[in-house]
């Protein structure tokens, strides 16, 4: 593998910690911070906009060289940690992972798929990647940035592509089951159509009668013969309200109730007579 030129950042040391690193954010600085094996952590700060596109670059496989006000040597890390705001998708903070340029470490690396599969394009059927990125071994110098995985062999349902498939550059041991699918042509999903319920209809004859009031008996009155059952009752006049008796004279110009005054003609006519 041929050497490149590694990305720079310049950052410095930083003071601010806690909740206050958010003025930083407002002011478009980056927290960030140092670690690695048998070394002290270290809390710095960069400009975001020189962050950005330095992490498109290298990812966090790719090594970065840090230059930190103060030192005079380089610090070679690997850009860990990245955390976003989940608004706008702008990194809040970074780790960097100082490492050892003699000694290996262990990281992952991202799967790419390249070319087109043949199932896919004459919809045999679909195509499905479980595995993003896989975990390798190699001296920070030697990591790829990423493993390419030509699908253009995948003409049928159930091809598939494996670890053990991986074209892998010297230096580097792959950790990851070799059994294990980076990529893989899948029967296409069919369509559920959901038919809607049938409707159950109810016999007339199991329709339940509306609720009415409990039957019970009649009362009947004293002496009446009794009323059949299943046949309605006859019906009864009403009996005319009796009058009741009058208590005390009546009031002039208003007979009492149940008095009827005679007409006036027959009162003159006898009054006639008797002259």
């Amino acid at each position: 593998m041929a050497k490149k030129e590694l990305p720079k950042l310049a950052l410095e040391k930083r003071k601010v910690t806690g909740r206050k690193v958010k003025i930083l954010r407002r002011e478009g600085i980056l927290p960030a911070n140092i670690y690695g094996k048998d070394i002290k952590s270290l809390a710095v700060q960069l400009d975001l906009k020189s962050f950005l596109p330095t992490y498109k670059e290298a990812g966090e496989t790719g090594l970065v060289e840090l230059k930190i006000a103060g030192e005079t040597k380089t610090r070679p890390v690997l850009i860990h940690n990245v955390q976003v705001n989940p608004i706008d998708s702008q990194p809040v903070h970074a780790d960097f992972y100082q490492v050892d340029l003699k000694k290996k470490v262990i990281t992952k690396v991202p799967i790419e798929l390249v070319s087109e599969a043949p199932a896919v394009t004459q919809k045999i059927g679909i195509l499905i990647q479980p595995l993003n990125e896989i975990e390798v071994e190699a001296l920070p110098t030697e990591l790829p940035d990423k493993f390419e995985v030509d699908i253009s062999s995948l003409k049928e349902i159930d091809n598939a592509v494996t670890v053990a498939d991986l074209k892998v550059p010297e230096g580097v041991k792959i950790l990851t089951s070799q059994k294990e699918i980076l990529a893989k042509i899948e029967p296409p999903a069919k369509e559920e159509v959901v038919a809607p319920s049938p409707v159950e209809e109810v016999p007339a004859e199991e329709v339940p009668a509306e609720a009415g009031p409990t039957e019970e008996a009649a009362p009947t009155l004293e002496g009446a013969p009794p009323v059949e059952k299943g046949k309605p009752e006859e019906a009864r006049p009403a009996r005319p309200a009796r009058p009741e008796p009058s208590r005390g004279k009546p009031s002039r110009g208003k007979p009492a109730e149940g008095i009827h005054p005679e007409p006036v003609e027959e009162k003159v006519e006898k009054k006639e007579k008797g002259k």
